[in-house]
């Protein structure tokens, strides 16, 4: 009986008794923000200026001639007259639209971040690939990532770096990053046994194992994280408009404030071609591998 009256007063203590998950959170913050509030403004204010000076650099030359350079790069990069034709109609939408302004400043953003989760995803993905006791440990960190909804990492993120475009790059760098770690393990992790004992038979060193059997034959998948990565990125367009960020996003908040539908319709059909038009760009050429 005495043991019975024990567990249900365990039980009822459980229930009752809260663990301050919020106030640690917030504690930790708080000492962020007092000791090294200079160390975030610096790197908000660098973002900030470098993105700000890419697209002052973009936004200088007239828009058709910059469409007809987008249209190029895309024939280059595919060989395929009928993306280079899309791409420069879709583009010409846009600009029809009044939107040219807010989708420079969305590809902007879109790049940058995507630069900067392939830049930390492939080197982890390789390291985890290569270290499979570090993935196991990885892999909760990265579900923690793709599943936290937005809003509650935008929270922290604000509190360091303010509004602006700044933070908008760095949620979307935390929420993009998984999918470039996930997809070069994958690949790395894919590449046939026989590849690599060939490449130790004819005595390469693991950086050359790396270099020229590894990741060439994971390149398809790693090439496949960027795609996502990509989109990933252009899904936090309107998140980022949320915390200051310009670009395609902010039209569609101000129509979401203010039930303007032309208005969200046309911001919204400009992210759509914005987003194949990037798909296609950055998708892996037909035979390019071999």
């Amino acid at each position: 009986m005495e043991n019975e009256q024990a567990w249900w007063d365990s039980l009822y203590t459980l229930a009752t008794t809260k663990i301050p998950i919020g106030n640690w959170g917030r504690t930790f913050f708080d000492f962020l923000t007092t000791n090294f509030a200079w160390f975030f403004d610096s790197l908000a204010s660098t973002i900030a200026s470098a993105l700000d000076a890419f697209t002052d650099g973009l936004l200088w030359f007239p828009p058709l001639a910059l469409i007809a350079l987008i249209a190029v790069l895309a024939y280059a990069l595919q060989r395929s007259w009928k993306l280079a034709l899309g791409t420069a109609l879709g583009l010409l939408f846009i600009l029809n639209q009044g939107l040219w302004e807010e989708t420079v400043e969305t590809v902007v953003l879109v790049v940058a971040a995507a630069v900067a989760s392939m830049a930390l995803g492939v080197p982890i993905g390789i390291w985890a690939a290569h270290h499979e006791r570090a993935y196991t440990w990885l892999q909760p960190v990265l579900d923690l990532m793709q599943t936290l909804p937005t809003f509650v990492y935008l929270i922290p993120v604000l509190i360091l770096f303010g509004l602006g475009v700044a933070p908008g790059v760095i949620v979307t760098v935390i929420f993009a990053s998984p999918a470039p770690i996930r997809l070069t393990y994958l690949g790395i992790k894919s590449v046939p046994q026989p590849m690599l004992e060939a490449g130790e038979a004819f005595g390469a060193t693991k950086r050359q194992l790396l270099w020229k059997v590894e990741l060439p034959a994971a390149l398809p998948t790693i090439m496949a994280g960027l795609t996502q990565c990509i989109m990933l990125c252009l899904s936090m367009v309107v998140i980022a408009a949320l915390i200051g960020a310009n670009g395609l996003g902010k039209p569609v908040v101000r129509a979401l404030n203010s039930v303007n539908i032309p208005l969200g319709l046309e911001a919204g059909f400009a992210i759509v071609v914005l987003a194949i038009i990037l798909d296609r760009m950055s998708r892996i050429r037909s035979g390019a591998v071999r």
